[in-house]
């Protein structure tokens, strides 16, 4: 069964509930359809900005996630790039000499403050929307935290991709 064929079947069986049509995506498609998906939305200009989904996925992840998410920006742009952002409230958090961090140092940040990173880390490299999208594709419950606005934006945007 083709990706297209997933899609399809999904959209006529679940009918307009985009959480619906991406957890049938997350369970059926190939790996790595859901990043995609979810890139898809960070880029769209129907979407709130990069950054600021991301803030909101931070604020409703654990800790673990939230750490997850800061070593992926830090293991692609490094401490030094990321630690003047938001004030510098990712250098205040880390350990000196840190290249990683841990999910109590995570938990301390905001979303406002973390919005405020990956909007730099957007700036600096822009794979890395890519790169956090593959991170919160591994975890498509968080994902559906994005609103079923911004999940159908991505899903009817997926599927145009999939099907030019």
């Amino acid at each position: 069964m083709s990706l297209m064929d997933i899609l399809q079947n999904a959209a006529s069986a679940l009918g307009g509930n985009p959480e619906q049509q991406v957890d049938h995506l997350a369970r059926n498609a190939p790996p790595g359809a859901l990043g995609e998906l979810l890139a898809g939305a960070f880029r769209s200009d129907q979407t709130p900005a990069f950054g600021n989904m991301v803030g909101e996925l931070f604020g409703q992840s654990s800790g673990t996630q939230q750490a997850g998410m800061l070593n992926q920006l830090l293991a692609l742009l490094g401490p030094a790039v990321l630690s003047g952002a938001a004030g510098g409230a990712l250098g205040k958090v880390m350990a000196p000499g840190a290249t990683q961090v841990t999910p109590e140092q995570a938990s301390q940040l905001t979303p406002a403050q973390v919005q405020e990173i990956a909007a730099h880390a957007e700036q600096a490299h822009p794979g890395v929307v890519d790169q956090i999208a593959g991170f919160y594709a591994q975890h498509p419950t968080l994902v559906k935290t994005i609103g079923s606005a911004a999940l159908a934006i991505a899903l009817a945007k997926f599927r145009e991709r999939q099907q030019a």
